[in-house]
């Protein structure tokens, strides 16, 4: 059959969506809830065209064409709708993308890996990370007024991680295996997207407090998904830097669950997209309708869940860890495991 996008006429086989077909003709359709050749429902209407016969606005990914339809995928009211799509499950999405602290920064130092280094005893790879942004053996933290100890999410439970004391602690180190390069640390993107965890409840307050055992104190709330984060990626390509909405999320934050080997969940990273759901035998499920609808992994049925199902997921929910134990183990130190109750549900 023939369909016209963008106003240009395009040959469409039988079982080829419009996502498809568009994006085999050369045009850029983001989508969240949609992976090639898996299963898959429109949900996130991130993938959004227009349908010029009746003005209707459609999900693209699960839209099959009809004889002579007439497409819009680039117009200013599609854009208007994949962006408003975007922040509304932004607003849902609780997680620091970076840590606080490596944000502000002043030199790049990515505090929070180097204390995930430090924390796992790997002194020789902390120290190489103050290396990359202070001209060792001169750090200047003596007279900086530390806005990585300001921003510190630990100083909202209880007090900062001691971030100047260690990097004094580590820059004394003697090591002479490593190569000095100057200030080229963790380079922020002024136009890059970044989500913030919003404010811990008591209930998470208490429960950080209780649970976090590491040297430094650390949360280690940077995303460990973040690399992968298709949410991120499209709210940046979309210009949106902050979320415009408060956030609505009434899920846990930094409630990590394990699932298997070097697999873990965080759900309230979740956006609902059912990917995971509907390419897992006996795996995900949803709980509960309407805006408590939730995705669930009952415990019996961890060990069916496979690290490919990891790389479909479009936001940091479920992930693949590090595949170095003490530095998996760090980094996910606040798991938790599915409550009884849940699982019933």
């Amino acid at each position: 059959m023939q369909v016209t996008i963008n106003n240009t006429p395009i040959e469409v086989p039988d079982g080829e969506t419009i996502l498809e077909a568009a994006r085999r003709s050369g045009y850029i359709i983001p989508s969240l809830c949609y992976a090639k050749d898996a299963k898959h429902k429109s949900s996130c209407m991130v993938c959004a065209v227009k349908n010029c016969g009746n003005g209707q606005i459609i999900p693209s990914c699960t839209t099959y064409p009809t004889e002579g339809m007439i497409i819009e995928t680039e117009s200013k009211e599609v854009l208007l709708v994949r962006t408003l799509s975007l922040e509304l499950l932004l607003s849902d999405h609780r997680a620091d993308c970076e840590a606080p602290c490596s944000m502000v920064c002043p030199k790049g130092l990515d505090v929070e890996k180097m204390l995930l280094y430090y924390d796992s005893g790997c002194y020789e790879e902390s120290y190489a990370e103050i290396a990359k942004a202070f001209r060792l053996p001169e750090i200047g933290c003596d007279t900086c007024k530390a806005p990585c100890e300001k921003a510190c999410r630990r100083s909202t439970i209880d007090k900062p991680v001691n971030i100047r004391g260690i990097i004094k602690e580590m820059a004394g180190i003697q090591t002479t295996t490593l190569l000095l390069t100057g200030t080229n640390g963790l380079k922020k993107d002024k136009n890059k997207f970044f989500s913030r965890l919003g404010r811990f409840t008591n209930h998470e307050r208490e429960r950080l407090k209780q649970t976090t055992s590491t040297p430094s104190g650390c949360l280690h709330c940077a995303c460990a998904g973040r690399e992968g984060c298709k949410l991120r990626m499209y709210a940046t390509v979309e210009g949106i830097k902050r979320p415009r909405y408060d956030l609505s999320s009434m899920l846990t934050v930094m409630n990590k669950t394990h699932v298997n080997g070097n697999i873990w969940f965080e759900q309230s990273k979740c956006i609902r997209c059912g990917i995971c759901v509907y390419n897992s035998e006996n795996g995900f499920t949803f709980k509960d309708r309407g805006f408590g609808m939730q995705v669930v992994l009952p415990e019996e049925n961890k060990p069916h869940i496979k690290e490919e199902l990891a790389t479909l997921c479009p936001t940091g929910a479920l992930y693949v860890a590090d595949s170095k134990s003490q530095l998996t183990k760090l980094r996910n130190s606040h798991s938790s495991v599915v409550e009884n109750q849940q699982v019933k549900n």
